[in-house]
């Protein structure tokens, strides 16, 4: 049985995933998790093809164990892996609760690697992993900073990672967008609304996943979509780190 699996799929970029890649791509089925049942269930109703629903939390070890026994269960071959669950939370140190920064990495890194390791074993040779990383992967992000460093990991992460799977011919992209328009910012503002407030340019779901699935398919390990993205990745990489910061500081009108 050749699946697809997408994690975040309820909203935002990873629902946006589970549409675009019905219209280009078949399974025998497309397996969508994440938290809210509800929202997978519409979604399930809402795609042309066949559709299991598994409904769980990816920061829970016995959800995972569950994930692992089905995966062992059925025995699919896995032909792409889209891990797009995460969040994160604006504010200064002491405005984000610990808890909601451990939470972060919880979800961002932990159960990133734990979905890519339990299955990778399930993962044919030529098969595909996708990780939603974030633009904020290639600097420090003042106001961000949890959420950013959680990024960076995904980054170096993955970039490592391809180069372990060579052998078997398993690309691994990660996925590095700037803003988008999804519930992101409902979540990242209930910490605080004054703490980010520009945005140079602020995209649509489709927009980025129509250029990470054009990536996939060219074979690419990092994709950051759209011009304005690629010239910010490339000062980041020119500039000395305190002048980058200085100037986001300056953006978002904090003193630096």
């Amino acid at each position: 049985m050749k699946i697809a699996v997408v994690t975040g799929a309820s909203s935002g970029i990873g629902r946006e995933f589970a549409y675009q890649l019905t219209a280009r791509e078949s399974f025998d089925e497309l397996w969508v998790i994440a938290r809210r049942k509800e929202r997978l269930e519409e979604l399930k109703e809402a795609l042309p093809c066949k559709v299991r629903v598994i409904a769980m939390d990816l920061t829970d070890e016995e959800a995972l164990e569950a994930y692992s026994a089905l995966l062992e269960a059925e025995k699919p071959q896995v032909s792409l892996l889209i891990n797009a669950g995460g969040f994160g939370k604006f504010g200064r140190y002491d405005q984000i609760p610990l808890q909601d920064c451990m939470d972060m990495i919880d979800l961002n890194c932990k159960a990133l690697v734990a979905m890519t390791q339990r299955t990778l074993p399930y993962i044919p040779n030529g098969g595909r992993i996708l990780q939603v990383d974030s633009l904020s992967a290639f600097q420090p992000v003042p106001y961000l900073n949890v959420y950013a460093a959680t990024k960076a990991f995904v980054l170096s992460y993955s970039r490592a990672l391809k180069a372990e799977l060579k052998d078997r011919g398993i690309q691994v992209l990660a996925f590095c967008p700037g803003w988008v328009k999804t519930e992101f910012f409902n979540h990242a503002y209930q910490t605080s609304e004054d703490a980010v407030t520009y945005y140079n340019k602020v995209f649509t779901a489709e927009e980025v996943v129509k250029d990470a699935l054009k990536a996939l398919k060219k074979g690419k390990d990092v994709c950051v979509p759209s011009w304005q993205n690629k010239l910010q990745v490339l000062g980041v990489k020119l500039l000395p780190t305190k002048l980058v910061i200085k100037v986001w500081m300056k953006q978002q009108k904090h003193q630096s």
